[in-house]
């Protein structure tokens, strides 16, 4: 039964119990009409004997008035409890882990698998120096990460990746607004690639060198940098749908072309 319903049934259920309760016995009116259709019973009993009866038909409907009342509340305090989904036997978040139906590339399920690992953390908002290199690019750390295997020269390393313009920052993104975004810019939320492959700047990979799974790194990567990088075809570009970073990727390089990265290593080889 629906549970809108319940309620409309259970005040019907209230009515009806009231109903029949006021029903059920005779009133001492309609006892006294009663006896005047039958006055040779009435000449046969005494006065006494007659508001005996009275009082036995007073006491009798008092008693189902009161049951009737006892009864109507327990219904309308069932309808007033707050009810909880019926789960039938099975554990929401176990459903997390199933795969999205259509989802015919496994993009779904990716992004909904990186979700429930990569979250926040209350380490990611401890306050840390950047580290400079000799190459002018700079990081720190807002994440360790775990496990044995780190990223090095040759490594086949997966990351989820944002790219903010330093030169455009604003109130709500002091760090500069973003241009890229794995998130939005890919279908998996990652980039994968081999470390010293050529495919991104060597400044961005030294500055990843020793990273771990799930570690999160900020990177600055300085103008002359980033216009060598886009001379060589090594910076992740904006989507077609992503009309906003494009924009913000051509007007780069009409000013101060800073670059923050922002790096979490989802998976190392």
């Amino acid at each position: 039964m629906a549970r809108p319903l319940l309620p409309i049934i259970m005040v019907g259920a209230c009515l009806w119990i009231n109903t029949v309760a006021f029903s059920a016995v005779p009133s001492r009116a309609r006892t006294l009409q009663n006896r005047g259709a039958s006055s040779t019973r009435l000449r046969s009993k005494t006065d006494d004997e007659n508001e005996k009866e009275l009082r036995s038909v007073d006491s009798r409907r008092s008693v189902l008035l009161r049951t009737a009342s006892a009864t109507s509340s327990l219904l309308l305090a069932t309808v007033a409890l707050p009810s909880t989904p019926a789960n039938a036997g099975i554990d929401p978040s176990a459903l997390m882990a199933l795969p999205v139906e259509g989802d015919a590339t496994g993009a779904a399920s990716r992004l909904k698998q990186i979700g429930s690992v990569n979250g926040p953390r209350p380490e990611d908002s401890k306050d840390i120096a950047f580290e400079k290199l000799p190459s002018g690019a700079s990081y720190r750390d807002y994440r360790e990460g775990k496990g044995d295997a780190e990223v090095g020269p040759g490594s086949k390393v997966a990351a989820e990746m944002t790219i903010r313009c330093r030169s455009f920052a604003t109130a709500d993104e002091p760090g500069g607004v973003k241009y890229f975004s794995t998130k939005g810019d890919t279908e998996f939320n990652e980039l994968a690639w081999t470390v010293g492959s050529g495919e991104f700047p060597p400044e961005l990979e030294e500055c990843m060198i020793g990273m771990h799974k799930g570690g999160v790194r900020r990177i600055e990567l300085p103008s002359t940098v980033v216009f060598a990088a886009k001379k060589n075809g090594q910076l992740p570009l904006p989507s077609e749908k992503n009309k906003d970073g494009k924009r913000r990727f051509e007007n780069l390089f009409k000013t101060d072309a800073t670059l923050l990265f922002e790096i979490l290593v989802t998976r190392i080889k």
